[in-house]
């Protein structure tokens, strides 16, 4: 059993069967925001976890569940030494969650906030890098660890979508991106499904990741999920003996908490949105 002990708050939640003694993991854009979250809750479920990010050192030990690989997931080399690393240390990756994505950096372009301009006037290279950092980035790394989740019967791909895939939200790139996500992740399922692999787009509501915190004062964070939230749906996703019953869809990970029982780490449990509510 798997206790969600809730710091500041009276009182935990448990879960039966959350245990991952023994899986492996590989997070992708692990260093922050989501990926540094889905990563801890892993670890602490009992996972190795794998974490790539462009501002990991060349490999650190955090600790002896959790190794920080660099990683610029741009560059197809780089990419393949991860998998390799991992494979030649415990031979096969049991969940691969995919939360690296591009686009974000250089919101501000000579002192313009460009993130919410029409298309028209979007720099170019943010559509770029929401393919080849974001969209190309699941896809390579979902075939690197696919071949042996496919050679075992088994596995679990998270890719961490966005509800921008079905209603404009933000700009024109950001919601094409995340809608080939979803869609990628769906036509992933119907391939893997004959040999028992997982394949699923999580989206999350509003994530306390550092660059939201930063703007706090001026968000309404009332129903606010930590990235540590994010980690449990996975947790609780990879411990699931029928989760393929969830493989091809869009999950709403508020809404997976109340299905599987879990908390966040403020003790709260936020609600799960809608299509008309983001």
């Amino acid at each position: 059993m798997a206790i969600f002990f809730n710091a500041g708050t009276v009182g935990f939640d448990t879960v039966p069967d959350m245990k991952l003694d023994g899986k492996v993991a590989v997070v992708t854009g692990a260093t922050k925001g989501i990926g540094r979250g889905v990563a801890r809750e892993l670890a602490q479920h009992g996972a190795h976890v794998y974490g790539t990010g462009r501002s990991a050192p060349e490999r650190q030990q955090l600790d002896e569940r959790t190794t920080l690989l660099r990683c610029d997931h741009s560059v197809d080399a780089e990419v393949d030494a991860v998998f390799e690393a991992v494979l030649k240390d415990h031979g096969g990756i049991d969940i691969l969650v995919n939360a690296v994505w591009g686009g974000y950096d250089r919101m501000m372009e000579d002192g313009q906030f460009t993130w919410p301009h029409p298309f028209w006037e979007q720099p170019l290279w943010r559509w770029d890098a929401m393919f080849s950092a974001g969209v190309r980035a699941h896809y390579r790394a979902s075939q690197l660890a696919a071949r042996g989740m496919v050679a075992k019967q088994a596995g679990l791909i998270v890719n961490i979508s966005h509800w921008a895939a079905q209603k404009h939200i933000g700009n024109v790139a950001y919601g094409v991106s995340k809608a080939a996500t979803d869609k990628m992740t769906a036509d992933m399922a119907t391939e893997l499904k004959r040999d028992g692999v997982v394949a699923v787009s999580l989206y999350p509501g509003m994530v306390r990741t550092e660059k939201v915190m930063e703007a706090a004062q001026w968000l309404d964070l009332s129903n606010s999920e930590s990235p540590e939230f994010i980690g449990r749906a996975v947790v609780a996703l990879a411990a699931d003996p029928d989760a393929i019953r969830h493989s091809g869809k869009t999950l709403v990970v508020a809404a997976l908490a109340q299905e599987y029982g879990f908390i966040d780490v403020d003790g709260k449990s936020p609600r799960p949105l809608t299509l008309a509510d983001v």
